[in-house]
């Protein structure tokens, strides 16, 4: 009885088993045959309206997921790339099928800089004669920039409108480190290096406070004037309108010309037939900024046999591969050679996105740039950030065009090291070491930091910084003493590192590839993008799991509080001597 019971239950587990492997096949065939279906509906009708949402994640460059599993799960990051964006504002453009635009944004996800660079975009698209309008119910500051380049602007008649100005917030941690005896204790170069501040006061230092001051109000000053041309409102006037908040309404923002008028979305709909030369009662045909680029408008179709190679460098500088969330050594080098080798490739673009990160991870990439411009020439293009360790990897390129808008410059160092000795004394925890030589046991996570141990970390941060400041006055033909003024961490925006001398010009991504091509001397290109991001099988069940644990974090804990928890996550990520931007601060 005992061998039929086995058995029974053997073969009822292989049964059970089989059919888990069915349903889980019919899904992942149903998931396929969706997803192609969709691919096969996305065409463009005539007389179609463009409709910008901007739901997703913008990133400078978001290629196609080569992971199987988050396809299928559909468990993927929602995201954007900015470079598809305006490649399909450029197609549309010319696109017979497309009337104009219809932004309908309510909250941008995207940095300041990549914002007016679509917004370049959109202006670029309203001198072909197509019009452009836009709609919210809600518009916070950064999407009411984006829509102040339309024809006309707006709102629900309840909806809400913030235009206030710009502020920042800085988290300090300082009381909380004395109170529960855990603590980072930092080494620095450089009076504006605040990226460490929160670890060492409980308040803003009058150093961080003047810079922050400067780059907000220079931030400021970019956007009120892009408004102040396209809403025809005097910056002074923009000014007073944010500092009265007579924007707070829509009846104020009808009286003050932010917006042109206030109505319900079905009453919109009405203008968009009007714009489209649609009767009243015809049906709008439509298309999403994300089905239009699916359609394949996402890139610009080009036979020209040379290229420009366009190398994406986004998001913290760490050692190690990189992938599209990090900028690792192995990934950047790998796609320099790849661009070095092609002959049809006649230069090179690095797009740097970066708050900067590992001192040794951004001077690999800093010589392996330049060992290509002796081959090729580099420019770099300044996208949201290009700060500290990202001003690094840039200072070597033959030119550099940031943004108006880019936060650049902190050319800084420190060391961070945490310690908890404090608060293993009250705990009653005493740690007991043992080494072969003076120096072997070179830190203790539960005694304090030593004299000796500054000393010798101090020494190292003041080489990074020299070596740093050195490598920057190198490659923008300056002194030492005249890079060294204009460094110690302090935070510059695009517009203000164009008067100190730190970048060559202000523009976009596309300017720097015109220029790329200028230097080479070729008139007729297609972009080729890198790096190429391939997962190892092992790797492929991180991504999915990593977006399912992203989702229940933000769930539960609410997209402030995610901000505080991923912060705190990260100071343990940081491994050697950093380069890094101030990055606790929130723009407002």
């Amino acid at each position: 009885m005992t061998f039929l019971r086995e058995l029974l239950a053997a073969i009822l587990g292989v049964l059970i088993s089989f059919m888990i492997m069915f349903f889980v096949f019919v899904a992942i065939g149903s998931v396929l045959s969706s997803s192609l279906m969709d691919d096969e509906k996305i065409v463009v009708k005539n007389n179609t309206v463009l409709v910008l949402k901007f739901e997703d994640l913008i990133k400078d460059y978001a290629p196609a997921s080569d992971d199987p599993l988050a396809q299928i799960l559909g468990l993927e990051e929602k995201r954007l790339g900015l470079d598809q964006i305006l490649n399909a504002i450029d197609n549309a453009k010319y696109d017979d099928n497309i009337l104009g635009i219809s932004i309908e944004s309510l909250i941008l996800r995207a940095g300041m800089a990549q914002v007016q660079e679509i917004r370049e975009k959109l202006y670029e698209f309203k001198e072909s004669g197509k019009f452009v309008t836009a709609y919210a119910d809600v518009y916070e500051q950064k999407n009411l920039y984006l829509s102040s380049v339309a024809d006309s602007i707006y709102v629900n008649p309840v909806g809400i409108i913030d235009f206030r100005g710009l502020a920042g917030e800085i988290l300090f941690f300082k009381d909380f480190q004395d109170k529960y005896g855990v603590k980072m204790e930092v080494i620095r170069h450089g009076k504006y290096k605040s990226a460490v501040e929160p670890f060492l006061d409980n308040k803003m230092s009058d150093a961080n406070r003047e810079q922050t001051e400067a780059f907000l109000q220079s931030i400021w000053s970019e956007m009120t004037q892009d408004i102040s041309e396209s809403r025809d409102i005097d910056q002074e006037q923009l000014n007073y309108i944010a500092d009265e908040l007579l924007a707070r309404s829509p009846k104020l923002a009808v009286e003050n010309h932010m917006v042109n008028g206030e109505m319900y979305k079905d009453e919109y709909v009405k203008v968009l037939k009007r714009l489209s030369g649609i009767e009243e009662e015809g049906k709008i045909n439509s298309v999403s900024i994300k089905k239009y680029i699916s359609s394949g408008k996402g890139r610009i179709l080009s036979t020209a046999p040379d290229r420009i190679a366009v190398i994406y460098a986004q998001g913290e500088i760490m050692y190690g591969k990189g992938d599209e969330n990090y900028i690792g050594p192995e990934l950047i080098i790998n796609a320099l050679k790849k661009a070095r080798k092609d002959k049809r490739v006649k230069a090179i673009v690095l797009r740097v996105n970066s708050p900067g990160g590992s001192a040794l991870a951004s001077d690999i990439i800093w010589r392996e740039i330049g060992i290509t411009k002796k081959e090729k020439p580099v420019v770099v293009s300044m996208g949201n950030l290009a700060a500290s360790g990202g001003y690094y990897i840039s200072c070597n390129a033959d030119q550099i065009i940031a943004d108006p808008m880019t936060i650049t410059g902190s050319i800084g160092v420190f060391g961070m090291v945490p310690n908890i000795s404090a608060f293993a004394d009250r705990i009653g925890i005493n740690a007991e070491q043992v080494g072969t030589n003076t120096r072997s046991v070179e830190y203790s996570l539960f005694e304090p930091m030593s004299d000796d141990f500054y000393n010798v970390t101090k020494e190292g941060v003041e080489r990074v910084y020299n070596t740093f400041v050195s490598k920057v006055a190198e490659g923008r033909n300056m002194t030492f003493e005249e890079v060294d003024r204009i460094a110690q961490g302090r935070v510059w925006t695009g517009e203000q590192a164009l008067e100190n001398g730190l970048v060559d010009e202000l523009g976009g991504l596309e300017d720097a590839i015109k220029a790329a091509a200028k230097i080479a001397d070729v008139q007729e290109y297609r972009i080729r993008s890198y790096p190429d991001y391939k997962k190892e099988f092992k790797d492929m069940f991180s991504g999915p799991l990593s977006s399912v644990k992203n989702d229940i974090l933000l769930s539960e804990l609410g997209q402030e509080n995610l901000k505080i928890y991923q912060q705190i996550k990260q100071f343990g990520e940081w491994k050697g001597i950093q380069t890094r931007l101030p990055f606790l601060i929130e723009i407002k």
